[in-house]
């Protein structure tokens, strides 16, 4: 039987007391990649939000990776995150610090101590994303490509159960896009679950994977039509 990551059962999303999203039934498995879409404004960065405890699920039921969203208490919720990885639109690098010391910088303050450990760790997930090079340089030094790869091997530290990657393409040119859509197919082949909200419709019609859409406050998931 297949290993559930994500649940949600009827679940409202609000952003304070507006209603975002409602009555939201959805699984995701282990192993799985899938789209999230939907307009501007539909609600996937609240729904996003949401499943990283940036937003309380207020109405339904919900687990990720093990936690309860309707009873999860404020200390629980940096473990929930070591258990997630999240890619974000804008990269999100120390400016002040160069490759290594970003990635460094997220494992001391996920509790990690041993220097040799550390640095075996940052080097694994650099060589994952073809970036083992440049540890060296700092975050201007590089393209905005070579930025989103750092990017998602910073998610991939802690060895996340789940990899939420919110428009990782959103500020990236085509051919660049493309490269990092194979970065995270390969990491998706090893073995990691992967939902990816993006605006990117040539992305999926390349790379086909289940895909949920919102729409009028729903989520539904979209059938893809066989060629």
């Amino acid at each position: 039987m297949s290993e559930s990551i994500l649940t949600l059962k009827e679940a409202s999303i609000f952003q304070k007391e507006n209603l975002v999203l409602s009555n939201i039934n959805l699984t995701i498995n282990k192993g799985e990649f899938v789209y999230l879409i939907g307009k501007t404004g539909a609600g996937k960065s609240s729904f996003m939000k949401t499943l990283y405890a940036d937003l309380p699920l207020q109405k339904g039921e919900g687990s990720i990776v093990g936690y309860d969203l309707n009873n999860l208490k404020e200390k629980e919720i940096p473990f929930l995150r070591r258990k997630l990885g999240i890619v974000f639109q804008d990269f999100k690098l120390l400016s002040d610090r160069t490759i290594f010391d970003n990635l460094e910088f997220v494992l001391k303050a996920t509790g990690w101590k041993n220097k040799t450990e550390c640095k075996t760790k940052i080097d694994e997930v650099l060589t994952k994303v073809n970036m083992q090079n440049k540890g060296f340089k700092y975050p201007h030094q590089i393209s905005g490509g070579e930025q989103q790869r750092v990017a998602i091997a910073r998610a991939l530290l802690n060895n996340p159960e789940l990899i939420l990657a919110d428009e990782p393409t959103g500020n990236l040119d085509p051919q660049t896009s493309i490269e990092i859509m194979e970065v995270l197919r390969e990491i998706n082949t090893q073995g990691n679950t992967i939902l990816m909200a993006t605006h990117d419709y040539s992305m999926i019609l390349r790379y086909p994977s289940k895909t949920l859409k919102l729409e009028d406050q729903k989520l539904f998931e979209v059938v893809q039509k066989k060629s």
